[in-house]
């Protein structure tokens, strides 16, 4: 069965997707479908760049450093110590509130204020989200004033799921999977836009594929659902072509990747690092990336309405995320050590990647939050745009209240202390 689309993710064309296909897209290494049927909440991604700048400010690193902690279930590995908002349903082609009212304001990273606040932090294998590696392991998380038990899921579903039932308050995850999660009934708030993709979402093709169009009639392996599976229809789209006119392959993104340096497979839709794997398969190259749709991958930290609530605990969160940031552009070669260790990778192959994730500044990430009307960098823009294909996919019922989803805040406060 076909499906006609509102409108092209990237602009106002309209496309053509496969009812089953569509499936709209997840950073995630296995499908949801049991947990959609299962839980009446779920889970839910945008970006811009060309180059990896980043305008920091510089930081000192905090003198307390986190050290690594025992395994912990859900699937979840804990890095360190310690251990669900409301959105007035409003209709998604209105403007998107970003402003939020915090009744509190924490103080700067380097004067915390008050007992230390306790947050569990939830995240996964991507490169806009090891920076939070980097935060624990230089103290950034206790010099805020957070008691952070910092959990990373090797399984990305796995710390959606853990988010929905309130497992962990806090986690990275793509604007695509809040949505989703807020139009299924979950009362989730974005508080920090950590980057876009720009790149390192790849299809990645042999040497039998020369252009979009050569990809009819061949076998193309992405993860039903996820990121790259959209990213897969939207390159398809730009030359009139659908998932019907190729042969689908639905398969994990680590197993794909693997599979595809092996042998299998003509192309292959996979996330950073697993690009590193995919193109170890001689004579494959990059078809088309996430660059070439700025704005459609974006990446933030997401609370619970419950860590929500505490506005001060927020606050803390976003200066301790900044701070790392800053401290990160400061000390490259250090911080590009510690996150290539979590990421499995070398230094050298962790550094090739930072081009195709653009990681925020406060400055850039206040520019996101800003609703700009047809501007695919525009946060509340883009969750408009995502917002009707989840119906139009067949996933979601009806739209998400996207009214209030968007905590600028508290980014604010922090850009106005610098």
């Amino acid at each position: 069965m076909e499906t006609q689309r509102p409108y092209d993710w990237m602009s106002t064309t309209p496309v053509r997707v496969s009812q089953g296909a569509a499936v709209f897209a997840r950073r995630s290494f296995r499908s949801r479908v049991s947990v959609l049927l299962a839980l009446p909440l779920l889970v839910a991604a945008c970006g811009s760049k060309s180059t990896a700048t980043k305008e920091t400010t510089t930081a000192a690193a905090p003198a307390v450093a986190a050290t690594d902690g025992p395994a912990v279930t859900d699937g979840a590995t804990s890095d360190t110590s310690a251990p669900a908002d409301t959105n007035t349903p409003k209709d998604s082609s209105a403007p998107v509130d970003t402003a939020g009212s915090p009744d509190t304001k924490a103080s700067p990273v380097t004067t915390p204020l008050g007992d230390p606040k306790s947050l569990t932090i939830g995240y996964s294998a991507w490169p806009g989200w090891f920076p939070l590696a980097v935060a624990e392991k230089k103290g950034f998380f206790t010099a805020a004033g957070l008691k952070v038990d910092l959990k990373y899921f090797i399984d990305y579903t796995a710390s959606l799921d853990a988010l929905v039932a309130g497992k962990v308050d806090v986690n990275a995850q793509t604007l695509n999977d809040t949505i989703f999660a807020v139009a299924s009934g979950a009362k989730q708030k974005v508080v920090v836009v950590n980057d876009n993709s720009t790149g390192n979402d790849e299809i990645i093709c042999d040497a039998s594929v020369a252009s979009i169009k050569d990809l009819a009639g061949k076998t193309v392996a992405a993860e039903a659902g996820v990121v790259d599976h959209f990213l897969l229809l939207q390159g398809l789209a730009t030359v009139k072509l659908t998932e019907k006119d190729i042969k689908f392959k639905g398969v994990k993104t680590d197993a794909a990747a693997a599979a595809f340096a092996g042998g299998q497979f003509d192309c292959v839709g996979v996330f950073a690092p697993f690009t590193l794997q995919a193109l170890k398969r001689p004579n494959s190259k990059v078809l088309f990336s996430s660059k070439d749709f700025p704005g459609a991958i974006p990446d933030h930290l997401v609370a619970t309405a419950k860590a929500a609530a505490d506005p001060e605990a927020m606050q803390r969160l976003v200066n301790a995320w900044y701070q790392t940031i800053a401290w990160i552009s400061a000390n490259r070669d250090e911080a590009a050590a510690i996150m290539a260790e979590k990421a499995g990778v070398s230094v050298a192959e962790y550094k090739g990647l930072e081009t195709g994730t653009t990681i925020f500044t406060p400055a850039k990430a206040l520019k996101a939050f800003e609703d700009r009307a047809n501007d695919p960098t525009s946060l509340p823009e883009m969750a408009r745009r995502i917002n009707p294909f989840l119906v139009s996919s067949g996933l979601a019922k009806a739209e998400a209240p996207l009214y209030g989803l968007f905590e600028a805040a508290y980014t604010k406060h922090y850009a106005g202390t610098l």
